[in-house]
């Protein structure tokens, strides 16, 4: 069957929060408002303007989407909830894309955000099946059960069986932290901005061979929001095209039967990424050395060493040597992670993903100045979530050129933000969020002191 045509979908708009310690201080309301306030902001609309709302989070009660949405009004357009594990964020925008490609909507609003517990990830329905106790079961048969986290013992045995099949050694995933804590200090929405030597990542505390405690995500609060448009509604506003950034490939993949092959690496999604990368890049008509940017789901340094192979960056088993000549980093040959990455940046469920998206418009539009990537023309997203779901997606900008690199001060002329916010994470006043929510469809009762608590943050 031919594959069939869809209708360009454009990245006009994204915001997020700055990323936080889940200490429960700011809840998820707030988050959720924040980002989608900035979003709207960065794209120039109104609520009025959006027809179809997402809301993406794995912790929380039904409707918490409806919850954020009537913030900014109640139009009463369809609001979908979505949970599909650590991949949400990315599957909203997935499930938005859909919508633009079809014609079903012209204006999508993707709003993640996720309010955690302190500590490692935790099943919260023990009186059922768990959607991973396949995969658990499959652990234990071939590599056992220790104390440690079990996601932190799943992603590490993979790292372990890279290490047996091709040689890498534990100061190569010491050496990913490394360079996503070294590039998380430009990020001003990074949770952790700490640079570490190799010997204080391997010397930290160690939590499942041959992962350490600096080589593993935090849990984090946060919010991001996208607004994702058609062509029609971008033509009717060519004074934003400079902004938009084209969808131009993206899969989002679930799990093959070698998920259960009894090897650890295929255990943690490898087969369904690799198909994903291979899908989104036929379709965006691109091959993985034309990549100068890459957000990858770093959960683990062990994953995004296996991830370097499955996304095709080098040969197959050497992606432990394409870390050793500093690939991975400014002066390589692809800059994975410049925002630090989930280990650095923390790893709020929903949000993730969207924030992923909006790191990788930050630096095709050359807003990202602080953190620049030369000659960047593509960009890939990876997001992955183990039961699973795996999202890759190809980002360029609508002009087809080279991402250009724009001085903050421009910047802040250019957006209603008045600042840039690829590399300052600011809040915004009264009259900016009058502007961008609904002008008659609102109601007081819903916002509560939402903005009272967001100022107090700024």
């Amino acid at each position: 069957m031919a594959p069939r045509q869809k209708k360009p979908c454009y990245v006009l708009g994204v915001g997020m929060t700055k990323f936080i310690k889940p200490r429960g201080k700011v809840d998820y309301t707030e988050l959720g408002f924040e980002a989608g306030v900035k979003a709207m902001l960065d794209a120039q609309i109104s609520y009025d303007d959006v027809e179809q709302g997402i809301a993406c989070y794995c912790y929380g009660d039904s409707t918490c989407g409806q919850r954020v949405f009537y913030q900014f009004g109640m139009t009463q357009i369809p609001i979908y909830n979505v949970n599909n594990n650590c991949s949400t964020g990315s599957t909203g925008l997935a499930m938005g894309r859909n919508f633009i490609s079809s014609g079903a909507a012209d204006c999508v609003l993707v709003v993640g955000f996720e309010k955690m517990q302190a500590g490692s990830l935790q099943s919260h329905f023990n009186d059922r099946e768990n959607p991973l106790g396949t995969t658990y079961k499959m652990m234990a048969t071939t590599r056992g059960v220790t104390k440690a986290p079990g996601a932190a013992q799943m992603f590490g045995n993979a790292g372990r069986e890279y290490m047996e099949k091709y040689g890498a050694k534990p100061e190569d995933f010491a050496e990913i932290a490394r360079i996503n804590h070294a590039h998380s200090v430009n990020n001003p929405y990074s949770q952790f901005q700490d640079v570490y030597t190799l010997d204080q990542i391997m010397q930290s505390p160690k939590v499942h061979e041959p992962l350490t405690k600096l080589q593993c995500c935090p849990t984090s609060d946060g919010g991001a929001a996208a607004v994702l448009v058609s062509q029609e509604f971008l033509d009717a506003r060519p004074h934003l095209k400079d902004q938009a950034i084209l969808i131009a490939g993206q899969c989002l993949a679930t799990d093959a039967p070698s998920l259960f092959s009894k090897s650890a690496i295929d255990l943690m999604g490898w087969d369904m990424t690799q198909h994903a990368a291979r899908v989104a890049m036929k379709e965006a008509g691109v091959k993985p050395s034309d990549f100068a940017v890459c957000e990858l789901h770093d959960c683990f340094s062990a994953n995004e060493m296996i991830l370097i192979d499955a996304l095709g960056f080098s040969e197959p088993g050497k992606a432990h040597e394409f870390v050793r000549a500093g690939d991975i980093t400014y002066g390589g040959k692809v800059v994975v992670n410049p925002s630090g990455g989930l280990i650095s940046k923390g790893h709020p469920l929903g949000a993730t993903g969207i924030a992923q998206c909006a790191e990788l418009v930050w630096h095709l539009r050359g807003w990202a100045n602080n953190r620049n990537v030369s000659h960047t023309k593509y960009a890939l997203q990876h997001n992955l979530g183990l039961g699973g779901a795996a999202v890759v997606t190809v980002y360029k900008r609508a002009d087809g050129k080279e991402a250009p690199v724009i001085d903050s001060a421009t910047v802040g002329k250019l957006n209603k933000l008045g600042y840039n916010p690829a590399v300052e994470a600011k809040g915004f006043t009264a009259e900016q969020v009058k502007a961008v929510r609904s002008r008659e469809k609102v109601n007081e009762w819903a916002l509560q002191d939402t903005m009272t608590k967001v100022e107090a943050r700024f």
